[in-house]
């Protein structure tokens, strides 16, 4: 096994105005800052075989602040919000973000990102989710407003029932590799342990992977546009932002990201697929070496 909320808005278009030919060029927009993501914002794991171990805690989470690290997700739903300490500009037809994962050739884990703009400019993640839409996001198999509700079991090496909005049922299994807790230990606002939480997001189909021969799973990646996907990175595009409707919305750029696990899925002996991140970079600020 490789190691591994949502709101709505109106975007804010921004107008271009006219000028005449002897108007002087715009001056470009300065980017100032680092090329990684800079904090921390919330990290709200789905249940796990990785979870309450070194790659799915705080401790993970921290390790992809300004470098690569690695940190777990857990089952679907997953997430991490992490973020920049600048604006990462949505430049024309550029992509950039790139989003480091695990992931092999054969064996995608992929994660659904979400963007938001400091529209309301007071530093904290409280303006509106944005999901970028990838390859699979118009398609029949592809669902919007799912969640889930996961429920600690009696044991910890039971495995964690979970309902969906559906209504279907179903488990994250345990396995002999990792023996802890695969339910989160997470606090209430009161200190209370909580026992039971849902997750809410978007849903990417399992039709990828394939279980026919037990000792070569493979899970293949989509096309474009999700984390954990693409051996050696996933590039992403915030002019693939879209609001609650599905529409395209015109963002003048970035302060913060979400990525959350899009698959629901039990693969054997490997355990659940959990989306893994290991770093986050604008683009625009990478370092070419010379």
């Amino acid at each position: 096994m490789k190691i591994k909320y949502y709101l709505a808005f109106i975007g804010i278009a921004t107008l271009a105005s006219c000028s005449k030919d002897s108007d002087p060029a715009p001056e470009p927009i300065p980017i100032v800052g680092t090329s990684f993501v800079s904090k921390l914002i919330e990290y709200l794991p789905a249940p796990g075989q990785f979870i309450n171990e070194s790659l799915g805690s705080i401790e993970g989470a921290n390790s992809v602040i300004g470098k690569k690290g690695l940190v777990s997700l857990g089952a679907w739903g997953g997430s991490i919000v992490l973020g920049f300490d600048h604006m990462v500009i949505n430049q024309a037809d550029k992509d950039d973000i790139i989003i480091y994962g695990n992931p092999l050739p054969e064996f995608a884990e992929p994660g659904i990102v979400w963007v938001m703009q400091d529209t309301n400019g007071n530093g904290l993640a409280d303006d509106t989710w944005y999901e970028v839409a990838g390859s699979e996001f118009s398609k029949p198999s592809y669902k919007r407003g799912y969640a889930v509700t996961y429920t600690k079991p009696a044991a910890d090496a039971d495995p964690v029932p979970w309902k969906d909005s559906d209504g279907l049922t179903g488990v994250v299994e345990t396995n002999t590799f990792h023996r802890q807790a695969y339910f989160p230990v997470m606090k209430d606002k009161d200190g209370k342990l909580i026992t039971e939480y849902t997750l809410k997001g978007s849903k990417l189909p399992s039709t990828n992977i394939n279980m026919t021969v037990p000792t070569m799973i493979t899970s293949v990646p989509f096309a474009w546009g999700y984390a954990d996907n693409t051996f050696g990175g996933d590039k992403v595009d915030i002019a693939n932002a879209v609001d609650q409707a599905g529409k395209k919305v015109v963002l003048k750029g970035i302060n913060f990201i979400k990525i959350q696990t899009g698959v629901q899925a039990n693969m054997g002996w490997l355990g659940e697929l959990s989306t893994e991140v290991v770093g986050v970079e604008d683009i625009s600020l990478i370092k070419v070496a010379p």
